[in-house]
């Protein structure tokens, strides 16, 4: 019986809707760090990979519902909602899978670290729109 990987483990990392939460905490789940390697903005939007797809079954339960949530692109806060995973884990665990070359990630921050202007006028627009 092959289970599909979005109910991995059955775990908190499931992206099912009533999926139990996890005993295992956020802190060992990153190895007790709480800041990525790289600067991760939540609004960077992330993609699995050919090598993560090709690697999956030798991937953590994390990283496998990760990998399968991001077969579309989806930023980082959504990847936090929809794993339901505190918003600093996902970025720790997103940052590792890219070093690993499991993800790819389109950010909005040029090389200084400033957000990108037309990314911003683009938010403003929406919010007077509502």
């Amino acid at each position: 019986m092959t289970q599909s990987p979005q109910q991995v483990t059955g775990q908190q990392w499931s992206i099912s809707e009533n999926a139990p939460s996890s005993l295992v905490r956020p802190y060992a789940v990153t190895r007790g760090r709480t800041r990525p390697k790289t600067q991760l903005p939540l609004e960077a939007l992330i993609s699995t990979t050919a090598t993560a797809r090709s690697e999956f079954g030798t991937l953590t339960p994390e990283c496998q519902a990760i990998s399968d949530l991001c077969q579309e692109w989806r930023s980082v806060a959504e990847i936090s909602a929809l794993c339901r995973i505190p918003l600093g884990v996902a970025r720790v665990l997103v940052a590792d899978m890219a070093e690993q070359g499991l993800v790819q990630i389109r950010s909005s921050l040029n090389t200084d670290s400033r957000p990108n202007v037309n990314l911003l006028e683009r938010v403003l627009s929406g919010l007077r729109k509502l």
